[in-house]
């Protein structure tokens, strides 16, 4: 079984918050389960690596719901860190996703770029590829909604 597998703990949400441009955020608990690792992290580009292992369907080769996970983890963290210099927050509305190649080891890599910057909606593209082939493996697209946070959100 690989590490991140293994964790019987996920810590709480202040073990759990990132620094990041625009103060703490908890990034959520799905990123431990699947052993997503952030590399990178502005409104303008989110980087972040997933392993094959501990992520695969039945067949052997990476799950296309991990690889959404994945993109979906990238796409939005970008848009909360983006709706975060307005006092926002981001909820996902859409999410698209095309599957090129399958992955059966080794370590993916999603990278997320803005199509669209706004104050109400953010659309993000999301790449991912194989960190040692350099083969694309998904093509995402997704868009999130921008609304003020809750009173206290950002205390």
């Amino acid at each position: 079984m690989d590490d991140h597998a293994n964790r019987a703990e996920h810590g709480s949400p202040e073990e759990r918050e990132r620094d990041t441009p625009v103060g703490r955020i908890d990034p959520g608990e799905l990123d431990d389960k699947l052993g997503i690792e952030f590399e990178e992290q502005t409104p303008e580009r989110v980087v972040a690596t997933m392993p094959v292992a501990g992520n695969r369907q039945g067949h052997g080769i990476l799950h296309g719901g991990a690889s959404i996970a994945l993109a979906e983890s990238c796409g939005s963290w970008a848009a909360v860190l983006h709706a975060a210099q307005f006092g926002k927050i981001a909820v996902g509305i859409e999410v698209n996703a095309t599957h090129h190649s399958s992955a059966s080891e080794g370590t993916v890599r999603a990278v997320a770029t803005p199509i669209k910057l706004g104050r109400s909606m953010t659309s993000h593209e999301v790449v991912m590829t194989h960190v040692d082939s350099g083969r694309r493996l998904c093509t995402v697209r997704i868009s999130n909604y921008l609304k003020p946070a809750p009173e206290g959100f950002f205390d």
